[in-house]
């Protein structure tokens, strides 16, 4: 299952994000999980796909207490969703 991630700046000076903050937020993310960076320019966009079956609610709370580091207090989780993916719609049938 691909979970899509999206964080916006909650406070502090509005500064364009950068590949480095997305880098940085995805090394605090749990070792197993698959990561792709899709976007980081305005929001930050991380697909994941979580080595363990999770939901996306519990994927999202270990996001957002992930984003209570320090390192990265600036990111708040704006949305997280399963995508449709070929391998989801055939494991529907």
């Amino acid at each position: 299952m691909v979970i899509q991630l999206t964080m916006r700046q909650a406070h502090g000076l509005p500064l364009p994000a950068t590949p480095v903050d997305g880098i940085r937020i995805m090394a605090l993310l749990p070792a197993g999980w698959h990561k792709d960076l899709a976007q980081a320019t305005g929001a930050i966009v991380i697909r994941v796909r979580p080595d363990e079956p999770l939901t996306s609610a519990q994927v999202g709370e270990r996001v957002r207490e992930i984003l209570a580091n320090p390192e990265v207090d600036r990111w708040e989780l704006v949305g997280c969703h399963r995508l449709v993916t070929r391998e989801a719609r055939e494991d529907d049938r």
